[in-house]
């Protein structure tokens, strides 16, 4: 399945894509698309339903996150050996773990907002992996079992925030807007490989990042073992796996960072497409 939330921020509704990728509303079936609703028998019962059945949507709706009640955004950094050799960085011997903060977390649709003052702000393509099943301790031969799914992640970074201002990462990685997911959540059932995915890039109609999931340093079930030894991981926490290169700050000769009017378009094979417009923080 290919799930999803649709209407204005704070009041989306639960909805799926049918196979012929129309969008359906599911709020008759299920009140809220959260954590419990990602768990394997809850999954199930969505999956019963006839979709031609579900009241049909406005293809120009607003996309929302694809569920609800994210407790943790966890990312994994310099996961692909091309983009550590981009970055100037050593390839890790252990995943490098950061966090975004939820509330940087905004629809496939939505505007991205430059912070204040921002002149080296970044974008990067990654795979989420969804979590539906409690996890501590998981063996990584039972850690895609507490996966529901995947979806098309943009792990936003100001690198003047990330690398020069001291600290940890977080700085450059939790500004507001910075962490587009989505357009859906697709099922795990329907992913039949996670390392044998597609990861594409495009700005301003310009290919910037080209790479397969192929090439991870560490693929999802080790991370899903890896991360359950540090701390329990919960139905509806967020696992961004890492960019494959071409990120703006490696572009040679001269970087390319992001400006006001600038469009992205990025995705990840069979997960969905992001259209994302960049614009200056406006006064709130």
């Amino acid at each position: 399945m290919k799930l999803m939330r649709w209407g204005a921020p704070g009041t989306e509704r639960p909805g799926l894509v049918d196979h012929d990728g129309q969008l359906r509303d599911l709020s008759a079936h299920c009140a809220v698309l959260d954590g419990a609703a990602l768990a394997p028998t809850a999954l199930d019962r969505l999956r019963a339903l006839d979709p031609a059945h579900l009241p049909l949507l406005p293809p120009d709706i607003r996309l929302g996150l694809p569920w609800s009640g994210m407790g943790k955004f966890l990312c994994v950094g310099l996961n692909y050996a091309d983009h550590a050799a981009e970055a100037g960085m050593a390839v890790p011997a252990e995943p490098v773990l950061f966090m975004k903060p939820p509330s940087c977390a905004i629809g496939a649709r939505d505007a991205v907002w430059l912070p204040r003052g921002s002149t080296r702000s970044d974008w990067e393509v990654e795979l989420g992996v969804v979590i539906g099943r409690q996890a501590s301790y998981v063996d990584e031969a039972q850690a895609l079992s507490c996966v529901a799914g995947y979806c098309v992640v943009n792990d936003l970074s100001e690198r003047e925030y990330q690398l020069e201002r001291g600290g940890t990462w977080d700085k450059g990685k939790g500004c507001d807007t910075f962490g587009p997911v989505g357009p859906w959540l697709v099922t795990a059932d329907e992913v039949a490989d996670p390392q044998d995915l597609t990861l594409w890039l495009d700005l301003n109609g310009q290919p910037m990042q080209r790479g397969s999931t192929r090439t991870m340093v560490f693929g999802v079930a080790q991370l899903v073992s890896y991360l359950s030894r540090f701390m329990t991981l919960y139905p509806g926490d967020l696992i961004s796996t890492g960019t494959p290169p071409g990120v703006g700050m490696g572009r040679k000769p001269t970087p390319v960072y992001l400006k006001a009017g600038d469009e992205m378009r990025l995705g990840v094979q069979g997960l969905g497409e992001q259209q994302l417009r960049v614009q200056a923080r406006p006064q709130l």
